[in-house]
């Protein structure tokens, strides 16, 4: 049984989750009325900006026509895809690099100077490489998040406290132990947090890479928006894309309970 004292702390608990949440949802309706107000009584420019009841227009036009969901299939599977290769590609390396510290410290110049150039300029050798379609925009999606996710991945894991280290190598623990037992668990607030960078990294890399070579996606539409001078089109792909990553983002946070449980 709980004491008085512990039932009152779990509940300022859940009344401080839920006043959180509230807030959350009171910023974003007051936002979107403000928006509308602001355009019904043309105190904003809504040819470059726009306005709720447009792009609820937008979404039901697209809806009809039955391309709005094949362009948001498009985007998630190239974010889903790359997000979940560039993140085990990230930690396979980053594990490397800590069982191999003569090879981390080769490889980390090249690592800082890879993570330093801008992606985009490689978007054309990209595009040779691996032709214009969906296997590029992946690629792209992979050049901008694997460098970050090994680089982040690896200080965490070289961070752990070697005091607790060089306890169970005095118990004759092997390296695999060591790593398995202490230093992927003791980092793993480390790696969520490492997802959620490596998340808006990657639809940074998806979009750049359909505002390239794409001929559907939510990216495609903001570009094809923008080409003929639908701003509705472009505001419209522009909230697809946020409740796409809230979507992914409150994932993460599922997945981060689970995992530190």
């Amino acid at each position: 049984m709980f004491s008085e004292e512990h039932k009152r702390y779990l509940k300022s608990i859940k009344r401080n989750k839920f006043l959180v949440r509230f807030v959350q949802i009171l910023i974003i309706v007051l936002l979107v009325v403000l928006w509308q107000l602001a355009a019904d009584f043309n105190l904003i420019n809504t040819f470059i900006s726009s306005s709720p009841k447009a792009i609820v227009s937008t979404i039901i036009s697209l809806y009809n026509d039955g391309s709005l969901f094949h362009h948001i299939w498009v985007t998630f599977y190239e974010v889903m895809a790359s997000f979940a290769l560039g993140t085990i590609i990230g930690i396979l390396i980053a594990t490397i690099l800590w069982r191999f510290k003569f090879l981390a410290k080769v490889i980390d110049p090249y690592l800082t100077v890879l993570n330093s150039l801008p992606k985009v300029s490689l978007g054309p050798i990209i595009i040779i490489i691996a032709g214009a379609g969906t296997s590029s925009i992946i690629l792209m999606a992979l050049f901008i998040s694997v460098i970050i996710t090994i680089i982040n991945v690896h200080q965490s894991f070289t961070n752990t406290d070697s005091n607790k280290i060089r306890l169970l190598e005095s118990f004759k623990a092997t390296r695999s132990q060591i790593f398995f037992k202490l230093v992927l668990p003791s980092n793993y607030n480390n790696i969520i947090s490492v997802f959620k960078v490596n998340l808006s990294l990657t639809f940074i890399g998806v979009i750049m890479g359909e505002f390239l070579v794409s001929k559907a996606g939510v990216g495609y539409l903001i570009m094809y928006g923008s080409q003929v001078f639908n701003l509705n089109l472009v505001m419209t792909g522009i909230i697809l894309l946020a409740i796409m990553a809230s979507l992914m983002y409150y994932l993460i946070l599922f997945i981060e309970k689970r995992l530190t449980k």
